[in-house]
């Protein structure tokens, strides 16, 4: 039983008072009751454990813990800092092993009627658990609170056998709340002893004191009390029966002692009377311990006898002399056995001897030890001595009262740090146990987000789904309004107004719904818009309906694909050129990744000119360059869907005017070509540093993309062009033939994607997938992905037999790609092989050819000028 005397802090009030009060655990209903006396029948109060914290702050003071519930604080203060350690791990184990029990059992209908409330309340309850599971755990295996050791003088049965502490009035510990509880257990003690005296006779001739003997020692009289207890049982408020009271009274005045109830009016003396007492324990004592002594000598010689008696009964009653003979021989066996017992004790005997004088010479060597450690101290209590009269000499000068005044500091000093080193004591033991509790809250947090994330993963499940249904609806909404144009007008007008709902974006109204957690937002991470705002209506379908099936495209992946690619990049630490970096980075570089690997990217590349770039610009200030007017007309036309660049305002548009301005004096040669400012914005968003966008630019110009590429003749764009034709033919026969036959020329698309690297083609995502690899192999991603996306759109094109609608379908078809896993799948496995080898032999032969035709068409036009001349 958890039980025993506690002060509690009480208000009466303006003052607050300690009041001690008798504290019983209630196991059944997880509370603790508190009485006035452990006598008393009716509680004066209970604190309910199910929901309530323990703190104790040493600042309050030595033994003093609150226990706080949702309504009230209760300060108690127990007899010693072990007491209160042990009642707070006592109570929190109590309370886990009351809330586990309770959680094992149904939960009956009419629990069920209680509601919210009710559910709401098992879940702390359920908390609770697994916070004190989690505590026994701790303190199982990283023990960062030990048991405290059951201090039996104030806490159990045995408590209550001692007075309650009296405080320094009477009156002090009466409770004042409870007038009719005190009245009615102050009435219950007096008919108690009142019965007890009037029976004392039948309390004296029970059952419990004739089974044992009147003279007990304090081991024995425990365990009368405590079997007395459970025959009596516990009320349900936790009080015992005041039959143990009767018993403890009863034996005392059964004992025989001179201190009887007759014999202890005549004792005018009280210390005569308490000598008495005790020469009479002691008399008793020793009698007791001799009485045991016989009884065991005489118990085992009872048992020699009746052995004998067995067997010579066993030997009597023989029938025959062969039977006899068995006897004997068991008999000589028995002997032999025990003395082959007898020499193994032996045996083991001169060993215990040798051991004992190890034992022997070692306690010798350490008594000298001993010896020789009380000289070394006798000579610092000497030296100390010596000091002490030289400083009481020096106390005796003239200046004596300053040097009292200073042994006087230095004293309180001394006492100041006693009291601070106690206070780092208690705030170990506090730091302790805050620790175990922390320790506790971060599993169970631990515990929470995992059930979190597996939640979330769920619903990005269910968001996923949400999305491809609502694309599909889109689609459904597009394929009606085109397959049908002869609707009736009200049927007309009703898929408008649905075509048009569904293309705004209310995105404060997806806030206010609160469970939407991963919503298709209007910008992505770099700042491109994920619905780019055209002005035909029907793309704005197309590219609401592609924003939606990407969305459900990478949640759905994220799990698989996403989360796996990421552990791996947080893998990598330094990078270096590697097959395992390659493959990673054709996969896709994730948001957090992409700056630092595209720095390593442009660093290999390009060795940086300590001031080049400041140099550039100094330059550029002085002196203004011939493409400065052009640079100043196409900064606004620069990625009107990203809301970087989108507003003359904008942060990103000076530094991407002097990103362009330097690179026109760093290469004269080209100065500055349209589709430029597009290369140096992307780099700009990801790089965020302009000189590091610069040097991005300056590697794709000088070190990705052929020579001329970007020259005033674009010479080496056009020959790359004839060899995509090529490679189509090779890869795409079936489609080739197609456009062959409705005489597509396809360069008139794909030029801009080579030129500029499929920036403003392909949706950010992809369009940043296709930059990754682009960055780290060169021109050959972009033939690869070029033909990919013909690949992915293959069907659809060979299903249009009309050369104008082939060509609408080609300046929007890019925006039909939703998901880009497939398409650098198809990039990087589909199209294998692709060697650079063979581009670079395409690419002589076609130029070849170019050079010829341009030269051809250089001389027809000079024959022209000159006839023309003649003629003129």
């Amino acid at each position: 039983k958890l039980c025993g005397y506690l002060n509690k802090l009480g208000i009466k009030g303006p003052i607050k008072t300690w009041k001690s009060r008798w504290f019983f655990y209630d196991e059944n209903k997880c509370h603790l009751l508190y009485y006035r006396t452990a006598q008393d029948i009716n509680p004066l109060g209970s604190i309910e454990l199910s929901s309530a914290s323990f703190d104790c702050k040493m600042e309050n003071g030595e033994g003093i813990f609150e226990i706080r519930t949702p309504s009230r604080a209760f300060t108690l203060k127990a007899i010693s800092k072990q007491a209160m350690l042990y009642w707070l791990q006592q109570l929190q184990m109590r309370r886990w092993e009351f809330c586990n029990t309770k959680s094992r059992f149904p939960v009956g209908s009419s629990q069920l009627c209680e509601g919210a409330k009710v559910q709401w309340n098992s879940v702390l309850l359920t908390c609770f658990c697994v916070l004190i599971c989690f505590y026994i755990d701790v303190i199982d295996n990283d023990d960062f609170l030990p048991l405290v050791k059951t201090p039996t003088e104030a806490v159990g049965l045995k408590a209550a056998c001692f007075p309650a502490p009296q405080l320094s009035t009477a009156l002090q510990n009466i409770s004042l709340k409870h007038p009719w509880t005190e009245i009615q257990n102050t009435v219950y003690n007096i008919c108690g002893s009142k019965q007890l005296w009037e029976s004392n006779e039948n309390v004296f001739s029970s059952d419990e004191f004739q089974k044992h003997p009147e003279n007990l020692d304090e081991e024995q009289e425990t365990e009368v009390e405590a079997e007395c207890a459970v025959k009596e049982g516990t009320l349900e408020d936790g009080r015992m029966e005041p039959k143990l009271n009767w018993i403890r009274k009863a034996r005392w005045m059964n004992s025989g002692f001179p201190g009887s109830r007759e014999e202890s009016s005549r004792e005018k003396n009280p210390m005569d009377k308490v000598s008495v007492l005790q020469q009479q324990i002691l008399m008793l004592t020793e009698e007791l311990k001799s009485q045991k002594e016989l009884v065991k000598l005489l118990h085992k010689a009872l048992v020699a006898a009746q052995q004998e008696k067995r067997v010579s009964s066993m030997y009597l009653t023989a029938a025959e002399d062969k039977d006899r003979l068995e006897l004997v021989r068991h008999k000589v066996r028995q002997i032999a056995d025990l003395t082959s017992r007898l020499g193994a004790l032996e045996q083991e005997k001169k060993e215990l001897e040798q051991i004992l004088t190890l034992r022997d010479s070692h306690i010798q060597e350490l008594k000298e030890h001993v010896q020789l450690l009380m000289e070394k101290n006798h000579a610092k209590q000497e030296v100390i001595q010596a000091l002490t009269e030289q400083m009481a000499q020096e106390l005796s000068d003239p200046l004596q009262e300053g040097n009292t005044i200073t042994a006087e500091t230095l004293y309180k000093q001394q006492e100041e740090i006693e009291h601070l080193k106690d206070d780092i004591d208690a705030y170990k033991t506090q730091n302790q146990f805050l620790n175990s509790e922390i320790h506790q809250v971060t599993r169970l947090w631990t515990s929470v987000a995992e059930n979190e994330k597996d939640l979330l993963m769920k619903c990005a499940c269910l968001q996923a789904r949400n999305c491809q249904m609502e694309s599909k609806y889109l689609t459904v909404l597009r394929k009606l309004q085109e397959a049908v144009p002869d609707l009736p007008i009200s049927h007309a007008e009703l898929v408008k107004n649905l075509i048009e709902e569904a293309l705004q974006w209310d995105v404060k109204e997806e806030a206010e719904e609160g469970f939407n957690l991963n919503p298709v937002s209007e910008y992505d991470e770099y700042g491109f818009m994920t619905v780019p705002d055209y002005e035909i209506e029907d793309w704005k379908l197309l590219a609401k309906i592609q924003a939606l099936e990407i969305k459900s495209n990478k949640l759905r992946s994220q799990e698989i694909v996403e989360k796996p690619l990421r552990d791996r990049w947080n893998s990598i630490g330094e990078l270096n050129p590697s097959t395992e970096v390659k493959i990673l980075i054709r996969s896709g570089i994730p948001v957090e990744h992409r700056q630092r690997v595209w720095r390593w990217i442009v660093s290999r590349h390009c060795s940086h000119f300590p001031d080049h770039y400041q140099q550039l610009l100094q330059q550029s200030k002085s002196t203004e360059h011939p493409a400065c007017r052009q640079i100043e007309l196409d900064l606004p036309r620069t990625l009107t869907n990203n809301k970087h660049f989108s507003s003359p305002t904008s942060q990103l548009i000076p530094k991407l005017r002097r990103v362009l301005l330097a690179f026109s004096w760093h290469n004269p040669a080209i100065g500055y070509c349209q589709g430029l400012n597009r290369l140096a914005a992307v780099a700009l968003l990801v790089l965020e540093d302009e000189e590091t966008a610069f040097w991005c630019l300056v590697h794709i110009v000088e070190n990705l993309m052929p020579a001329d590429y970007y020259s005033d003749t674009l010479i080496t764009s056009q020959v790359d062009q004839r060899v995509f034709k090529d490679f189509l033919s090779e890869k795409l026969p079936r489609l080739m033939a197609h456009f062959e036959q409705y005489q597509i020329d396809v360069s008139l698309i794909t030029f801009n994607w080579f030129l500029v690297a499929f920036v403003d083609s392909l949706v950010s995502d992809i369009l940043l997938q296709v930059w990754d690899a682009f960055l780290y192999e060169g021109t050959k991603v972009i033939f690869r992905y070029a033909l990919a996306i013909f690949k992915y759109n293959e069907e659809e094109i060979l299903r249009i037999h009309d050369s104008v609608e082939i060509y609408q379908y080609l300046r929007f078809f890019t925006r039909m790609i939703m998901d880009g896993r497939k398409l650098m799948n198809i990039a990087f496995n589909d199209l294998n092989p692709f060697p650079m080898k063979l581009l670079r032999n395409r690419r002589s032969m076609h130029r070849e050819e170019l050079e010829a035709e341009l030269c051809e068409l250089q001389q027809i036009k000079a024959a022209y000028v000159k006839e023309r001349t003649e003629q003129g």
